[in-house]
């Protein structure tokens, strides 16, 4: 069962990682409408949307937040290393 840390942890780790792909979300969002034009596509799987707008806005949207969620997750775990003095267990790096 998991202890208080660790649950504390994951609840830290998911707010962040949830509020780095949605900021991630709205600012791929305006820089696609200011360097296309256009609104993103809605729904990428339509037929009626382009394949290569529909294949650009996936992989930039794809990268692009798990980037933010990556950088965000990263930033609790130094928070969380400040606050309780070290890592969680799982991200510790192998040495």
């Amino acid at each position: 069962m998991a202890d208080r840390g660790d649950m504390g942890w994951r609840v830290l780790a998911a707010g962040s990682a949830f509020a780095g792909g949605f900021v991630a979300k709205k600012a791929i969002a305006a820089a696609w409408k200011k360097s296309t034009g256009k609104e993103p596509p809605t729904n990428p799987e339509s037929p009626e949307v382009a394949l290569s707008e529909a294949i650009g806005w996936i992989v930039v949207m794809g990268i692009g937040v798990e980037v933010a969620r990556l950088l965000a997750t990263r930033a609790a775990a130094r928070q969380w290393a400040k606050g309780t003095g070290a890592l969680p267990a799982h991200l510790k790096a192998e040495v």
